[in-house]
This record gives structure tokens, C-alpha cells and sequence, in this order.
């Protein structure tokens, strides 16, 4: 039986597989780490394919080759974290232009628009993303990019990215979307309409909280070579072996992310009986509002869980409590994760529309057993 072509493999096979031949002059299964800042140039201003490794590098572009056959664009480029891919994207932008928000951004994506960009003259408005009629009042003239994130960071709102996709559109606008709580194992906005996909290349597609590594996606070919431009322009790249780490983390996502889910719903499903939760925030459940819609656009619900406790001094107490779950910032490794938003990963958005109550905890279910993670949570509930 003759092989398929590339894009008629399964996930899991171009994870492994595409961009990832085996080296021609050994044969090493995994791509090498090509650990250099320059290239030998034949001869004057004709280099073999790269000529600094600002502009190209054999074990990044494997990485970007295969991220973009998961996500189903036409390119990928990788950036030295995430919030480097953001502002790269933002560049593309011009002063007076103005980026829609959703109500529940991640704080960094907030804080470079609101105290990075918005002195260069890019704008911002921020609506509930969910309420596409709210959607459709908030667009301006000016707006060129509608943001959204789904599921949100820290409350795991559902937003329908194909319907927000059509009224960016109508609007003259790019829809972009951050797939880093989802990855394209579970949500593949290009697929949905989107222009752009953003990822924290450190989360799940990493995997091992061991790199700190951005992404872009699209499959739009002009706005690829727009990117790509900027990308050697402004240069924040990562390097070989972060790209390397991210090349492994992608062979596993979807046996890791399988477990997130199973981990995640177990944990949920207990949260939600416990009598010192007072709410649950996880689109698993079938009373979380975003529940139909994530369970037309996702294959499963994801890793993440929130959950809201009596008073701030209850979730400061309960997130130092754990055993299991670390007291950190981050997410999406194969080890569980608990803090508190308020004052950790969204103090910047204190004060601002988008604040989130300080009564939240988030928790990031790893690779544990659940029934382990459980225990430990009954623990710190007490």
C-alpha cells in the first residue's frame, strides 16, 4: 500500500513526521540541534539557504514546518516567546490603527497594548467576545485586528471563532486567535475562520516547562511573508535548542493531551461537588455557559480548570496548601500548576476592565493521576 501524501496523515503522524526527515549525512532520527550563528557561503552573497541565524536555522524551521501541518496554515514562524510573536504581529499594524480585545485577555497581551503600544498610537477596545452582537457594536472604523482567546485566560469564557471570524470580516478586520489553552489537537481556528493563530509555544506545545518560545500561524500567504520580513527584522527568535525542546514537545501532544483532558475533567467534576467551591469554571461541565459551542469547535475540553472560593484569604490559603500542585505561574506541563490570577499572572490587569476576581484560582492539570491531584485538592480544601 503506497505511503499518503503529508496532509492526508493523521495528527499524531505528522507530529512525528513532517519537516522531520532523518538526517541525510547519519541518519539521526530527531533533527540536530544546529547550534550556529552563521553560515559558509560559497562564494560572495551566495549562501547554501541561510546566511545568519537571525534569519534562518535548520532546527527552527523544522519546528515551524511541522506546527504549521498541525495547525493547517500555510506557514508557521517561531518567536523567542509568545508575547515576542504578539508584538511581531502587532507590528503589522500602523498608529491609529486599534486591536478588539476580549474581556478576559491575558494580562501580558493587555499590558504590551495598553502600556507598550499605546504610546506608538495603536489603540485598544476591550468587549465581551461571547455576545456577538456586543462584538459587532464594538468595532470601529479603525479596527483592524479582533483578538480572541478561547478558551480565556484565567475563566475559560467560550468564544465561537467562526462566528466572530465572519463579523471581523464583514468589518474589514483580521481575526486572530490565541489556540495556546486549546493547541491544534483540540481547536484549529484557521480551519474556523481565523486569519492568525498565536501560541506560548512554553505551554503545551512545549510541554515540559522547559523553554520560554512564542508562535504564529497563518495561511495567508502575503501576511506570511509580511511576518516572515519582521520576524529577521525585529529578531526575536528563538534559539536551536529551544526549537529542538518544542520539535519533542509537538511528538507528544496528542497522547499528553489526551491525559490533560481526562485529568481535567475528573478534577472539575469534584470542584463542582465540593461545598467550598462556589463556582466552577470549566467548559467540560454542562452548566459552564460556553459548553455547546466548545464542544462544536473543540475535540475535547482541555487541561485547564478555575474555580472561585469564599474570600481572597481562602484562595491565598487553599493555592500554598497543595502538595502536588506547584504554586507557579505558567501552564500546560506535564506538571500540575495551581495560583492565584489576581496578584500573580494577571496583576497587570489590576484596576482595568479586565480584573479578575481575587477570589479565582487556576489550576493546570498535569500527567498525575487525577485521582492523586484530587486527594491533594480535598487537602487544601480541607
Amino acid at each position: 500500500m503506497a505511503t499518503p501524501p503529508r496532509d492526508a496523515l493523521r495528527f499524531e503522524t505528522r507530529a512525528i513526521h513532517v519537516g522531520q526527515e532523518p538526517e541525510e549525512l547519519y541518519g539521526a532520527v530527531n533533527v540536530p540541534i544546529y547550534q550556529t550563528s552563521t553560515y559558509a557561503q560559497p562564494a560572495v552573497g551566495r549562501p547554501k539557504r541561510y546566511d545568519y541565524a537571525r534569519g534562518g536555522n535548520p532546527t527552527r524551521e523544522a519546528f515551524q514546518t511541522a506546527l504549521a501541518s498541525l495547525e493547517g496554515g500555510v506557514r508557521a514562524l517561531a518567536f523567542g516567546s509568545g508575547l515576542a510573536a504578539e508584538a511581531t504581529l502587532l507590528l503589522t499594524l500602523s498608529p491609529g490603527d486599534r486591536v478588539l480585545l476580549p474581556d478576559d485577555v491575558y494580562g501580558g497581551t493587555y499590558r504590551l497594548l495598553a502600556r507598550v503600544l499605546a504610546a506608538w498610537g495603536l489603540g485598544h477596545d476591550v468587549v465581551d467576545m461571547t455576545d456577538p452582537d456586543a462584538l459587532r457594536a464594538a468595532i470601529r472604523p479603525e479596527t483592524r485586528l479582533v483578538w480572541i482567546e478561547t478558551p480565556t485566560n484565567p475563566l475559560l469564557k467560550i468564544v465561537d471563532i467562526g462566528a466572530c471570524a465572519e463579523i471581523a470580516h464583514a468589518a474589514g478586520a483580521r481575526c486572530v486567535v490565541d489556540n495556546t489553552f486549546a493547541t491544534p489537537y483540540l481547536q484549529r481556528p484557521l480551519e474556523l475562520g481565523a486569519d492568525v493563530v498565536v501560541h506560548s509555544v512554553t505551554k503545551y506545545l512545549g510541554g515540559h516547562s522547559d523553554l520560554v518560545m512564542g508562535a504564529l500561524v497563518t495561511n495567508d500567504e502575503e501576511l506570511a511573508e509580511r511576518l516572515a520580513f519582521l520576524q529577521n527584522a525585529v529578531g526575536a527568535v528563538p534559539g536551536p535548542m529551544d526549537c529542538y525542546l518544542a520539535l519533542r514537545g509537538l511528538k507528544t501532544l496528542a497522547v499528553r493531551m489526551r491525559a490533560h483532558c481526562e485529568g481535567a475533567r475528573a478534577v472539575a467534576a469534584f470542584l463542582a461537588e465540593h461545598p467550598r467551591v462556589v463556582r466552577v469554571h470549566y467548559p467540560g461541565l454542562p452548566q459552564h455557559p460556553g459548553h455547546a459551542v466548545a464542544a462544536r469547535q473543540m475535540a475535547d475540553f482541555g487541561g485547564m480548570v478555575s474555580f472561585e472560593v469564599g474570600s481572597e484569604a481562602e484562595a491565598v490559603r487553599i493555592a500554598e496548601s497543595t502538595e502536588l500542585f506547584f504554586l507557579a505561574e505558567s501552564l500546560g506541563g506535564v506538571e500540575s500548576l495551581i495560583e492565584v490570577p489576581a496578584p500573580m499572572t494577571h496583576a497587570s490587569v489590576a484596576g482595568s476592565p479586565l480584573a479578575v476576581p481575587p477570589t479565582l484560582i487556576r489550576l493546570s492539570v498535569g500527567l498525575e493521576h487525577p485521582e492523586d491531584l484530587i486527594a491533594d485538592l480535598a487537602r487544601a480544601l480541607g
